[in-house]
């Protein structure tokens, strides 16, 4: 992906989320305070990811789980009824608008990891962080329903890391490797 390539990039990503905040700012606002009082904390949960360049951003997320105290005395968190309904419609992303707003991610590019993955990329495969993050990606429409993919596992740890990172990895490196505008835009409207 060339310098201009990324230009164009940022400049649609911009477009669109001034135009699309308007619209949307009253929503993440409802789903803020229904996440507030459903999981009596702030409604917005914020995590460190790995961004372009490898460097670190915070994610913004509706908050979907709950803490509570297992049986055994350990603190757990749990996905509430109304959390499960934001995930599985990608309501709870929402809030990354303001991620692509700031610059820290884009519409359409690989998922921003935690630590321990995006940020041990070697050789060539280290060219997916030459790109910002994004919201919506072709690893992203593959694998929306990785977790219900990952809670069948005996060891879910174990797949996520040798089998779906892997996957995940090639995929990405593809999209970079082969980035155009209109891959882009077939991957919103596939996304959508």
């Amino acid at each position: 992906m060339s310098e201009k390539q990324l230009r164009i990039k940022r400049l649609f990503d911009l477009t669109l989320v001034v135009m699309l905040l308007p619209l949307l700012l009253l929503p993440i606002i409802v789903l803020i305070v229904a996440a507030s009082i459903d999981t009596k904390n702030f409604g917005v949960f914020t995590q460190l990811r790995v961004g372009q360049n490898g460097k670190l951003f915070k994610i913004y997320k509706i908050r979907t789980l709950k803490d509570g105290v297992h049986r055994l005395g350990h603190l757990e968190k749990s996905a509430t009824p109304l959390g499960k309904y934001l995930r599985k419609t990608k309501l709870d992303e929402l809030p990354q608008l303001f991620n692509v707003l700031k610059g820290d991610m884009s519409f359409v590019g690989p998922r921003p990891d935690i630590q321990g993955f995006a940020d041990m990329l070697e050789g060539k495969d280290q060219i997916i962080l030459k790109v910002k993050p994004g919201i919506t990606g072709e690893a992203t429409i593959k694998y929306r329903d990785e977790e219900l993919v990952l809670e069948r596992q005996n060891d879910p740890e174990d797949y996520n890391r040798t089998i779906i990172w892997v996957d995940k990895v090639k995929i990405n490196r593809n999209y970079v490797e082969n980035y155009s505008f209109y891959l882009d835009l077939r991957l919103i409207l596939k996304s959508l």
